[in-house]
């Protein structure tokens, strides 16, 4: 791994960003690097990666720290506790940041918390400028402040083109949770 770590930023309305950010845990445990993802809102659902990440234990932490989607169907916590998730997402990012343990840090879905008021676009700028020399940094979620954007290393872009659901077939285990 060089000496500077990078800022990574997964954006945009297509799927993949998650997945993106897997591949990066996958190469990463691959070379015996130590990384850490916290999810900012996917934390009451079950998906895949809860399961798998605990294989790739010690070198991968996964925090599922959010409390779902804000406004989906299913979701019956008011606003206050996804943004107190949010934040103490926020703090325990920058904890975990502090600690110097980590190759890599991914924060799951931080852009959309954004967008969604949960924290503020500030928040994340303080997570980069927090951010040792060292350690890369991976943002996923759609909507990436344009600050955000201007400060990051690498910006990928996922765009949808054509999406299952358009045909009305669900979401799969496997693929897509």
């Amino acid at each position: 791994m060089s000496e500077r770590g990078l800022v990574i930023v997964y954006t945009g309305k297509g799927k993949g960003k998650t997945t993106a950010a897997l591949g990066i845990v996958l190469r990463a445990v691959g070379h015996g690097y130590k990384v850490c993802m916290i999810q900012f809102i996917k934390g009451e659902w079950y998906y895949g990666e809860l399961a798998s990440s605990k294989r790739l234990e010690p070198e991968f932490e996964l925090i599922a720290a959010g409390k779902g989607f804000v406004g989906i169907i299913d979701d019956d916590h008011p606003i206050g506790d996804h943004q107190n998730a949010a934040k103490q997402a926020v703090s325990l990012a920058k904890e975990k940041l502090a600690s110097g343990a980590y190759d890599i840090m991914i924060l799951d879905e931080i852009n959309y918390a954004a967008k969604l008021n949960l924290i503020s676009e500030q928040d994340i700028l303080d997570i980069i400028a927090a951010k040792p020399e060292k350690t890369s940094l991976v943002l996923t979620g759609n909507y990436a402040p344009d600050p955000v954007i201007a400060t990051a290393d690498l910006v990928t872009e996922m765009k949808e083109i054509k999406h299952p659901y358009q045909k009305g077939i669900k979401a799969k285990k496997g693929i897509d949770f």
